[in-house]
């Protein structure tokens, strides 16, 4: 089959004059085929040709559907149909995806590129998960990248306040190998509860305090730019478009394990769109640039939050109740969440260790929790009782007189 642009030479040949034979001679093509196409009213039009089948057909339908559920990053739904049979290449599933996507909308901004140990970015994520029991609950994601090397931490915990906040930190600090000069963040109370009227922040002390005990500078972000720390705000939209989809996990620690292993595999492995290296190999060369973190014992009364025992003796704490002994009602004790579940102390006694809640409402126990409590009785003993009886005095008569009473009655 002759294609449109060889009949249009044709045409154009014999309209200088040549001959059938000198077109076929030019053009390589018999000398019927050149009569062919001169007889024909005009160019031919071809219908498009029927798809052929690839590797990927027996996956179209699992995109669809992930796509459907909001899931549009290539690289995890090549890695989801791969553990499928999937023997082709990214190419062909990115040029499937490519028409079934929104389009995207692009906003300019200026990148300001930092030394190494200059700089790290903080946000916070919010991510929604259904648990064993069927009930929708929720965890944040802390994200920490430094800004040279894009080396990333990941943190899943319960609770967004102060005591998780600063704990985050040391555990990201202490996973990157040492402190970067300052910290960035957008406009949380965790750092800052508001401005002044001259537009001067309002610090969080105790957020503060730990920062300076640390040796960071915190600066914040200019209101309603958050765009001013695009490394983790993209390294949120990294955790959330690459790890989450594929995370099936029992409960935090767990969660937490695949994120450590998600990071130190795939994040810090591959080579990074802005850099052109992977974060694991700059973060070798960043580390000699971070500063040392303080001795433990200096950042020990940060990392508790304070509860009081109620008078049955449960401290309340992250919708749960845990016990500790009875001697401690209405004292405030510290609770300090571990790796493997929580423990309550006073000010210088651990007064119990309990595994951590794995549902809203569950109450624990610990052994000899009430020992000693003396149990008012349920019932007055019987010589308080004799202490309390009334002596009446009772007039004596005869029964001859209650006879004739009865007698008398109507």
């Amino acid at each position: 089959m002759v294609g449109g642009g060889s009949v249009k030479r044709i045409l154009e040949l014999h309209g200088q004059g040549q001959s059938i034979r000198a077109i076929s001679v030019e053009l390589g093509l018999s000398r019927n085929t050149v009569r062919k196409y001169l007889r024909a009213p005009g160019v031919p039009r071809y219908g498009p040709r029927p798809p052929r089948p690839t590797k990927l057909d027996p996956f179209t339908d699992h995109l669809r559907r992930r796509l459907a559920e909001g899931v549009r990053n290539g690289v995890v739904l090549l890695r989801e149909i791969r553990a499928q049979g999937y023997a082709g290449g990214y190419t062909v599933v990115k040029d499937f995806l490519c028409p079934l996507r929104p389009p995207k909308t692009e906003r300019a901004t200026m990148r300001f590129e930092t030394r190494p140990g200059e700089q790290a970015q903080v946000d916070w994520g919010r991510f929604a998960y259904i648990d064993a029991q069927g009930q929708r609950r929720g965890c944040w994601a802390f994200v920490m990248v430094l800004s040279w090397s894009r080396a990333l931490y990941v943190e899943f915990v319960e609770r967004a306040d102060v005591t998780t906040f600063i704990r985050c930190h040391l555990h990201a600090f202490e996973r990157f190998g040492g402190v970067p000069e300052r910290c960035l963040y957008d406009n949380s109370k965790l750092v800052v509860l508001g401005r002044d009227a001259a537009g001067q922040p309002a610090w969080n002390e105790r957020f503060l305090d730990f920062a300076l005990r640390v040796g960071f500078e915190v600066k914040l972000c200019r209101p309603y730019r958050a765009q001013t720390k695009g490394r983790v705000e993209s390294g949120i939209k990294y955790v959330r478009g690459n790890f989450w989809p594929t995370a099936r996990f029992t409960d935090l620690p767990d969660l937490n394990r695949q994120a450590q292993t998600w990071v130190d595999e795939i994040a810090d492995q591959r080579n990074h769109g802005t850099t052109g290296e992977p974060p694991v190999q700059r973060l070798a060369c960043e580390r000699a640039q971070l500063r040392a973190l303080p001795a433990p014992e200096r950042l020990a009364d940060l990392l508790r939050d304070t509860r009081k025992v109620g008078r049955d003796g449960f401290v309340q704490w992250a919708g749960s109740f845990y016990g500790v002994p009875w001697t401690a009602v209405g004292q405030e004790v510290y609770v300090a969440p571990t790796a493997a579940g929580l423990e309550l102390w006073s000010a210088v006694e651990r007064l119990a260790v309990h595994p951590r809640s794995l549902r809203r409402g569950e109450r624990f126990t610990i052994p000899g929790q009430w020992a000693g409590l003396r149990q008012p009785d349920a019932r007055p003993a019987a010589e308080a009782v004799a202490r309390q009886v009334v002596t009446i005095d009772v007039e004596q008569r005869a029964l001859a007189l209650y006879d004739a009473l009865a007698v008398g009655a109507p």
